[in-house]
């Protein structure tokens, strides 16, 4: 996907698109495709300022609705996107990954604790503390979200990964059966086109 396309106006909204098949299931996934292009030079992005990035967050239960995310933690969000995507094209492209995009994973994983850990006062002695305070809100969305990316890429739902075949649309999907498709809309363009295609093709014929 074309980070560099032409955000949308401020006040436009982007029609509702339903999930992507898979989404539901990998939350990765829908972080992956948390950027739409749409025809026309057109780019939504969910992450794209501090609000949108804490309300999608919210949405999953990854971040509380008020965390107040700032522009530094939401870029950290945007750049752990752009790796994650760069390994669903390696594996959609049966290519090699970069070792950028995988020591971002890894690094998101192993950043944040995965036990309560113990701590000692003074007056009470020992006790556990949950391993993520809410000052580490961010990295522990961005830990699960890794991890999630890292199961899908390893499960057995990695061979139904692909990318959506209807231009220039860049999400990703778990396909069913032969669908290549994101959506029903993605589905209507890419049959429109290929019509298009045909007509213009038997148009030059009979010149």
């Amino acid at each position: 996907m074309d980070v560099n396309a032409a955000a949308e106006p401020a006040g436009f909204v982007e029609p509702a698109v339903p999930p992507a098949p898979g989404e539901e299931q990998y939350p990765a996934l829908a972080f992956a495709n948390s950027a739409i292009a749409s025809p026309g030079g057109r780019f939504t992005d969910f992450l794209g300022t501090p609000a949108q990035a804490n309300q999608w967050l919210a949405d999953r239960d990854l971040a509380p609705v008020d965390a107040g995310l700032r522009e530094m933690c939401t870029a950290q969000l945007r750049s752990l996107r752009e790796q994650i995507r760069s390994l669903l094209a390696s594996r959609v492209e049966a290519s090699p990954a970069l070792p950028a995009a995988l020591s971002a994973v890894n690094d998101a994983m192993t950043k944040v604790p995965t036990a309560s850990l113990l701590r000692w006062d003074e007056k009470n002695g020992p006790y556990r503390t949950p391993p993520h305070p809410t000052t580490e809100i961010v990295d522990h969305a961005l830990a699960t979200l890794a991890a999630d990316a890292a199961d899908l890429l390893t499960g057995p739902d990695a061979e139904r990964l692909t990318a959506c075949g209807s231009p220039p649309c860049g999400r990703y999907l778990l396909r069913h059966g032969r669908r290549h498709w994101c959506s029903t809309r993605c589905g209507d363009r890419a049959r429109a086109a290929r019509a298009y295609a045909r007509r213009t093709r038997a148009g030059a014929g009979t010149d």
